[in-house]
């Protein structure tokens, strides 16, 4: 067994941790939207407008801030006015990238718009960049913001909205360097200065424009972009063109040939996964890096609205939909990956995991009418005391500087501290001492999510194989707490300061 020190400061709160780190996307791809989200409005699954009740109850547990859509790839194929007006008028088309499956346009903007009133999320919409245009994107802006008077406006209230919805959140593209319409950094960075021109503000609805940022470790990407964010000399004041910039990462255990299997693993493939993960902080670190050469104050933010496993599909399932189960192994790098997006809150504005049901790292399985809450889901909700809290920063000290085998963070927000432990040893339990300074805590509780193994999830008539429970195995001492940790385990520790 391990023996680890965690040195958190009590008093010392750190950056605010936004609630949209831990942000959703659906994507037009395989059964996420529909059998997923949407259902119909015939369907006899209970919905409301035809979207799917028990997936709204099941996320709004979760208190889901944001949910992007509609892709992805998909995005950038993606036309707007496809989708509005009466169903049964839509035009249909072929969803190349996902499947080659036709797409019929049932679930457009306004079905889109009243899932993210039914969630209480606010929308994130990715514009069509790839093979759209300025003005459609513009008009779009239009349709949904405006108020008063004007063609959109027209056109919306013709679709039976009277009122502008509220859409602050706006995706200049989707991989841009890829599927959104391989192009140099060069290019898109000047596509991005004309696009976010047109994507006007509309009476109080303020724009949050996110440009399409880079994968991975592409960090020339990212400062191609910064260099564009201000037009001096243009104007007598500096304007910046968007507000934020996007990075994309997966976790995988191989290469993108042979990501491996979801269910079927070793211990070999467990450890490469935990280290994969880790990598998205010297990601983020890289990217935060640069930008902080071109935005010192930190005011463009970074958004990395991708992230999650990405494993081979399920055997006998379209290949093209992105099914994969969810075990005990990626609810670990759930974990891991939040202790560092708190990390990060400074820089850090937006998460979105990839993607929110039956597609990826999702959070829900549906089939016909059952519906599954996965592991994931679970380190969401036992992580959402965290959702606009400030940071507090924990200092680990182990045998190792930084304990290979440990991630940890903490948080207060109204006078609780919520503090997240994963112990990644897949044999080994860890001691854990919760060394608090700067105050003390008053009645403690926790909770672990674990599993008897790493490849453990959840099925119809299994569904609670991997599910939180309460958990005691924790100590008062001198120092504040001490805790043990099972194998392969996830803790959250929650209490008010005294």
């Amino acid at each position: 067994m391990s023996d680890t020190t965690a040195v958190i400061n009590l008093d010392l709160a750190g950056p605010t941790i936004s609630r949209h780190l831990y942000g959703h996307f659906a994507e037009h791809l395989g059964r996420c939207i529909y059998g997923g989200f949407w259902v119909g409005e015939d369907s006899p699954i209970p919905n409301e407008g035809g979207i799917r009740l028990d997936v709204v109850e099941a996320l709004r547990a979760l208190n889901i801030p944001n949910l992007r859509w509609p892709g992805g790839c998909f995005a950038d194929e993606y036309h707007w006015k496809d989708g509005v007006g009466p169903r049964e008028q839509r035009p249909r088309m072929v969803n190349t990238h996902w499947g080659n499956v036709e797409e019929n346009n049932h679930f457009g903007t306004h079905e889109f718009l009243a899932l993210c009133e039914l969630l209480g999320a606010e929308p994130y919409i990715s514009g069509n960049v790839g093979s759209g245009t300025v003005q459609e994107m513009s008009e779009w802006v239009e349709y949904l913001t405006r108020d008063g008077d004007s063609p959109m406006v027209r056109l919306r209230k013709a679709n039976g909205r009277e009122e502008p919805w509220r859409v602050k959140f706006w995706g200049i593209g989707n991989e841009t360097w890829g599927c959104g319409g391989n192009m140099r950094a060069e290019y898109y960075a000047d596509l991005a200065r004309q696009y976010a021109t047109y994507c006007r503000d509309h009476g109080d609805n303020k724009l949050y424009r996110i440009a399409s940022g880079a994968a991975d470790a592409d960090y020339k990407w990212t400062e191609t972009l910064m260099q564009q964010i201000s037009c001096f000399g243009c104007e007598a004041t500096p304007k910046n063109f968007f507000q934020a910039l996007s990075v994309h990462y997966y976790t995988l255990a191989g290469p993108w040939e042979a990501k491996g299997s979801a269910t079927d693993f070793d211990t070999d493939a467990y450890y490469r996964t935990m280290a994969a993960a880790r990598k998205i902080d010297r990601i983020l670190t890289g990217h935060s890096t640069v930008m902080d050469v071109y935005d010192p104050g930190r005011t463009v933010g970074l958004v990395l609205d991708e992230w999650g496993t990405w494993w081979d599909v399920e055997p006998g399932t379209n290949p093209g939909f992105l099914f994969q189960q969810n075990t005990l192994r990626d609810a670990l790098v759930a974990s891991v990956h939040f202790d560092i997006f708190h990390k990060h809150a400074a820089r850090l504005r937006m998460a979105n995991i990839a993607q929110t049901v039956n597609v990826l790292q999702a959070m829900v399985l549906t089939d016909g009418d059952s519906l599954v809450l996965t592991p994931t889901y679970h380190v969401f909700e036992m992580n959402k005391g965290h959702q606009d809290a400030r940071s507090l920063t924990v200092h680990l000290r182990g045998e190792d500087p930084e304990p290979e085998r440990l991630s940890a963070s903490a948080s207060v927000k109204d006078g609780t501290v919520l503090i997240s432990l994963s112990n990644l040893d897949a044999a080994e339990r860890a001691r854990v001492t919760l060394d608090l300074r700067g105050g003390s805590l008053g009645a403690t509780t926790a909770r672990i999510l674990t599993a008897d193994r790493l490849q453990d999830h959840n099925a119809p008539g299994a569904a609670e194989t991997v599910a939180p429970r309460a958990f005691d195995d924790l100590k008062t001492t001198d120092r504040g707490l001490e805790v043990t940790l099972p194998p392969h385990s996830f803790v959250t520790v929650r209490a008010p300061l005294a």
